[in-house]
């Protein structure tokens, strides 16, 4: 007879801070990244990993999620699948028709949801990471359904939420710095992933 096996709860609150500009921030990124896909993938009962790089090159503040999806691409991963760019992004008219198509096409993928963030302002140019899902629009009022089954946002603004105007203001260095923090963090990750396959 087969026993139930009951899931720890999830600590939603746990949520870690990286700093961009720190030495070695990205390596620390990954790490961690590393620990609690490998632990999502056994949870959720999964075997593969996207990345949902959710924003709209139409704003410098909401960038983020299309240019790490971007560098992602250019940087040719094996066996993370990314969708979002700056060519094909994902934003808030095409979420919905995004989020029904990877329950279809991607069912045995752990969601790993990537987006711009509003924080506090000693947060700005920080990187954070979580669990469960996120709510992408609330940075500028739009009500979106919740994504991903991890989270990776950028804070790219220490100003008032609700201000659509704010994102525009937004200076491109700081999200650039962040997609290369992130996108770099997503490669050691995966070489995680094969140095630990072949032993």
């Amino acid at each position: 007879m087969e026993t139930k096996r009951h899931k720890a709860p999830l600590n939603r609150g746990e949520l870690y801070y990286f700093d961009t500009m720190g030495e070695y921030e990205q390596v620390r990124l990954a790490a961690r990244l590393y620990l609690m896909i490998r632990e999502a993938l056994e949870r959720e009962n999964k075997t593969e990993v996207l990345i949902l790089c959710i924003g709209t090159d139409r704003s410098t503040g909401d960038s983020l999620g299309p240019l790490t999806g971007y560098q992602l691409r250019k940087k040719g991963l094996k066996h993370i699948q990314v969708i979002g760019t700056i060519y094909r992004p994902i934003h808030a008219m095409n979420l919905r028709e995004t989020t029904a198509l990877l329950k279809r096409y991607y069912p045995d993928h752990l969601i790993v949801a990537v987006d711009a963030s509003v924080g506090a302002g000693s947060r700005v140019g920080s990187v954070t990471l979580g669990r469960g899902a996120i709510k992408p629009g609330l940075g500028v009022s739009k009500q979106l359904q919740p994504v991903g089954d991890l989270f990776i946002t950028g804070v790219v603004s220490g100003g008032c939420a609700g201000d659509p105007m704010m994102l525009q203001s937004i200076r491109l260095g700081t999200v650039m710095q962040m997609a290369e923090c992130i996108s770099e963090s997503i490669c050691l990750v995966e070489k995680l992933w094969e140095r630990n396959a072949s032993v």
